[in-house]
């Protein structure tokens, strides 16, 4: 790390989450961006802050991992969609710490369902490149990620646990990421028999999170079960930035469980609707729903709220609190990342601090 009061962040990507996040790092207390990586042609040569629409910001978008080396920043912070293992791995045997919200909690889903070319464990890959450069890979983002660590917490008061479920329940129409919902299956007409496969390829990283809560349980799980339902839109959707014909997918209900001898112990749910016009369709509440059934039962609303002035009108803002809350959780764990010891970690190897944010100064 260097002797500068900040840390040196250099941030790669400026879609829905990375664009929020410049001007998250501009005035964050313990960071100072000092690049921005972008893999689209047309942004390499701006300036980040042009790119994320808040004016010049001195920082000018490069495209090359040569370039992100050469900086020697202290961490990157990865907000793709996917993740770029071979940008990871050369950052991180170059000494360079990274801390990304894209696919990742304990590397089950990528070592179980992305095979790395070289025939080896994704895992394995970044683990060898982080002891090579002695550095620290960690994955996070509000869920999976913040809403497994509120659940565990909220079991600290419980005796005899018999399950934990964190359920994310909310209208997902404010993301506007194209690819991300094409590959899920959002707009395919409801038979489709490819939905279904879809849906598990790219939601698999909550399968993660399962495993996350029970290591934090000391639980050994027998397997991580995948199930799901499915809503058929009622009629078209036209949403402006995406088109829902009638009898296609618009909402789901999937479940990641955590079993133990048969029995669900640990599991997290996704709640989505794209529309309320899906038949099936759930009673969307917006929320993070903490449930614990134990002595004694705990049920938790972690509830997420614009804040004071904040003008709701515009779309664009509304989606920009969910982009909060998924790039925070990272940009507050950075002091504690680079802090912490080599190799891959989650957040089991986090002290509190790493969950905590910043007062406004």
């Amino acid at each position: 790390m260097s002797n500068a009061a900040k840390i040196r962040v250099f941030q790669v990507a400026t879609g829905n989450v990375g664009t929020e996040m410049i001007s998250r790092i501009r005035n964050h207390p313990d960071l100072e961006l000092v690049g921005l990586h972008c893999y689209s042609v047309e942004k390499i040569g701006r300036d980040a802050g042009e790119i994320a629409g808040i004016g010049p910001i001195g920082v000018v978008a490069t495209g090359s991992v040569q370039e992100i080396i050469e900086a020697r920043p202290d961490v990157l912070t990865f907000h793709g969609v996917f993740p770029d293992e071979d940008l990871y791995e050369r950052v991180l045997e170059a000494g360079i710490d990274v801390v990304t919200t894209a696919d990742w909690i304990t590397g089950f889903h990528r070592d179980t369902n992305h095979p790395h070319p070289s025939g080896r464990k994704v895992s394995e890959v970044i683990q060898s490149a982080c002891e090579r450069g002695g550095s620290t890979f960690y994955g996070t983002g509000m869920n999976p990620g913040l809403a497994q660590i509120l659940s565990i917490v909220h079991t600290a008061d419980v005796a005899d646990i018999e399950n934990v479920t964190v359920t994310e329940s909310v209208d997902v129409s404010c993301h506007h990421s194209v690819d991300t919902w094409k590959a899920v299956g959002y707009g395919r007409p409801i038979d489709d028999p490819t939905i279904p496969a879809s849906l598990h390829k790219y939601t698999a990283v909550f399968a993660d999170s399962v495993y996350l809560m029970a290591d934090a349980f000391g639980l050994e799980l027998d397997e991580v079960a995948f199930r799901y339902e499915l809503g058929a839109c009622t009629k078209d959707i036209d949403l402006g930035w995406y088109f829902l014909p009638k009898g296609s997918l618009g909402a789901n209900y999937i479940k990641y469980q955590g079993m133990v001898d048969g029995v669900p112990r640990v599991e997290t749910h996704l709640e989505w609707q794209m529309t309320p016009h899906t038949e099936p369709s759930w009673n969307i509440k917006g929320c993070y729903i903490t449930q614990v059934i134990g002595d004694p039962t705990i049920y938790s609303k972690h509830m997420i709220l614009p804040p004071r002035g904040f003008d709701l009108s515009d779309p664009e803002n509304f989606a920009s609190i969910g982009m909060t809350v998924t790039g925070l959780p990272a940009l507050n764990s950075i002091k504690s990342v680079v802090a912490a010891r080599p190799g891959i970690i989650t957040s089991a190897d986090l002290p509190l601090r790493a969950f905590a944010g910043r007062f406004k100064r």
